[in-house]
């Protein structure tokens, strides 16, 4: 399920203004927008320079903002937009606190697999708490002491929650903070299939994502993803499409598949153990050579002519029973740990390095060749690795590497236990999974969104079940979504400014229309200003009059630079002629002298279609 939008989509049912509520209309001289010619010196992408110089956030400590009006207005129009979005399919909102108990997160593990990034503390009675990096713990745990019959499902809720995670390095203002606004969903279900099944209700929530960020203005495309930290057993990513963005994703051009760099398929690739092992086995010496590309240059080769063998080990229940996995690449590959997971049929991890080195692997010199030497050990080797051609690789010796190693004579009778599976990261050039003769391009993005179908997971580990309708006990499968509430902000500025500054998607921008008293103190600008607040504002829109005690220059610059969707500007020149100056912020130039019985109409019309 892959799902592409853009910016000129519709903007959905609801459209852009209200038509339930009036518009607000405030003055810049009683509102706080600090806006700076200057940015942060660690300022690097669009939104973090724009949000700070146009006066939306403050940072107060390494990636902790304060969200000044004109950011927490655009917040809460994204909020808006998402409870309209939430109710529509039936989740239901509700609010869990910003601690979480520990021993909550020590029964799913996630204690661990979270490490340095939860922030944790202990109370006065020595009671270990958790800042919430996501609540499915807490919701699991509630839900077990309120839900007991499987008449009570299928069922989905959500909050808007501010949430921690202790990044190492944020950056990039809200697209990496240590403190950020989302919003997770949970669903509860009897079944995987049928009628209020998970995967039924886990649509609902893709399609409600895609109309909430087309509502957005957000030109973006809904990508395959791997799970991570969270778990389930399928997901999708919304990605939106800005060339700041840090995250990569592989496309295809002729079928529209998309996935995430975890996630990418490969398309079919020939591969082939025979050939004829013209060269001879020589073991060199490779000391003090940090890096592939080091010791390929000392080989006489580069990266793409050597094996790269990664160790995993199969995670099981007995820890004294190791079993380990051979990943094999090409030397300028890397191995993707999911699809060796997949290709091996069990849970892998790194192998702990101490261990296996007792075991008789050197860890960074380990040749296919062990497959033979250790018992129980499966080999997995990635396409482009399985060629006929000489390779170079370890010597399964510390300091020292082979040349000459060919698969047909140097593996001999073992050859037969190897796996060929399609087990790197993809890249661009790659075949597409989808579409035979298409290459996979790649496209930069900002994550915004992320669904899960988590299946049992958490309900396992936590013990939860329902009665179902047989009166037997049922674990219930469960789908977790989430929406970053604050970098959805932030990446509508990524994708839409110019030299100037923001210009806001009309859905989320702080106000609609801003009008500009060329002198702030005239009597007639001031009484035109005011009516045309009031006639904008019956129609739903929020407008922003700026009456500083200005020169018209600043007022023009700041305008560009806050990005309100429409313009009007009001001097003795158009006036005199019965208008007002027009202008779209997205339009470059001057704007255009309408009649003053003409703009409020214009303005809505520019606003709707946006």
């Amino acid at each position: 399920m892959t799902t592409t939008a853009s910016a000129s989509s519709s903007t959905g049912e609801a459209g852009v203004l209200s038509t339930s509520a009036r518009g607000d209309i405030h003055r810049w001289s009683q509102t706080l927008i600090p806006t700076t010619r200057e940015a942060p010196a660690d300022a690097t992408t669009p939104s973090h320079v724009f949000m700070v110089r146009a006066g939306l956030i403050r940072q107060l400590a390494a990636g902790v903002y304060d969200y000044l009006p004109l950011a927490w207005r655009s917040l809460r129009k994204i909020q808006r937009i998402i409870r309209e979005e939430h109710e529509r399919i039936g989740a239901m909102e509700m609010l869990f606190p910003a601690f979480e108990p520990m021993d909550l997160l020590k029964q799913t593990g996630r204690d661990e697999a979270y490490g340095d990034d939860l922030f944790t503390l202990t109370d006065r009675h020595g009671r270990g708490l958790a800042l919430a990096p996501t609540h499915e713990e807490p919701i699991v745990e509630m839900m077990k002491g309120a839900v007991t019959s499987y008449k009570q499902l299928p069922l989905s809720l959500y909050q808007i929650q501010t949430k921690y995670r202790d990044e190492p390095r944020p950056r990039s203002g809200l697209l990496r903070c240590r403190e950020f606004m989302m919003k997770d969903a949970y669903s509860f279900h009897l079944a995987q299939k049928g009628e209020g099944g998970l995967d039924a209700i886990y649509d609902d929530f893709y399609e409600a994502y895609s109309r909430i960020f087309t509502r957005c203005g957000l030109s973006f495309t809904a990508v395959e993803a791997e799970s991570g930290p969270i778990g389930g057993s399928a997901s999708h990513e919304f990605m939106v499409h800005a060339e700041s963005g840090e995250d990569k994703i592989l496309v295809c051009p002729v079928s529209g598949y998309a996935a995430n760099v975890e996630k990418a398929e490969i398309g079919e690739r020939a591969w082939t153990f025979d050939g004829d092992a013209s060269d001879e086995l020589t073991k060199r010496h490779t000391p003090g050579m940090p890096g592939i590309d080091l010791v390929a240059g000392h080989l006489g080769t580069d990266a793409a002519g050597m094996l790269k063998t990664i160790v995993f080990e199969r995670v099981l229940k007995d820890p004294d029973k190791t079993k380990y996995v051979l990943a094999v690449v090409r030397g300028d590959h890397e191995v993707n740990e999911a699809k060796v997971r997949d290709a091996v049929g069990s849970g892998v991890r790194l192998a702990d390095e101490k261990k296996a080195k007792a075991d008789g692997l050197a860890i960074g010199y380990v040749s296919p060749c062990m497959i033979g030497r250790l018992t129980g050990t499966t080999l997995v080797v990635d396409p482009d690795a399985a060629q006929a051609n000489a390779w170079a690789t370890g010597a399964d010796e510390m300091d020292h590497h082979v040349t000459g190693w060919y698969w047909s004579r140097d593996l001999g009778v073992d050859l037969e236990k190897a796996k060929v599976a399609d087990i790197r990261n993809a890249e661009e050039g790659d075949p597409s999974p989808r579409a035979e003769g298409a290459k996979l391009q790649t496209q930069r993005g900002i994550e915004v969104g992320h669904i899960f179908k988590l299946g049992t997971k958490y309900s396992d580990a936590m013990g939860f079940t329902v009665l179902a309708e047989d009166q037997k006990p049922r674990t219930v499968t469960m789908g977790c979504y989430g929406i970053g509430v604050s970098r959805t902000m932030a990446a509508c500025v990524e994708m839409s400014h110019d030299a100037g500054g923001i210009i806001w998607p009309a859905a989320v921008a702080p106000y609609h229309v801003q009008i500009i008293l060329m002198k702030h103190d005239d009597e007639r600008q001031i009484e035109t200003a005011n009516t045309l607040a009031q006639e904008l504002a019956a129609r739903g829109a929020d407008v922003l009059i700026d009456d500083r005690k200005e020169r018209p220059g600043p007022k023009f610059k700041d305008a560009d630079l806050i990005g309100i969707p429409v313009r009007l500007t009001l001097g003795d020149k158009a006036l005199d002629a019965g208008g007002v100056e027009f202008k779209r912020r997205k339009d470059e130039g001057k704007g255009e002298v309408v009649p003053i019985a003409e703009v409020v109409d214009r303005c809505i019309s520019a606003l709707e279609s946006a």
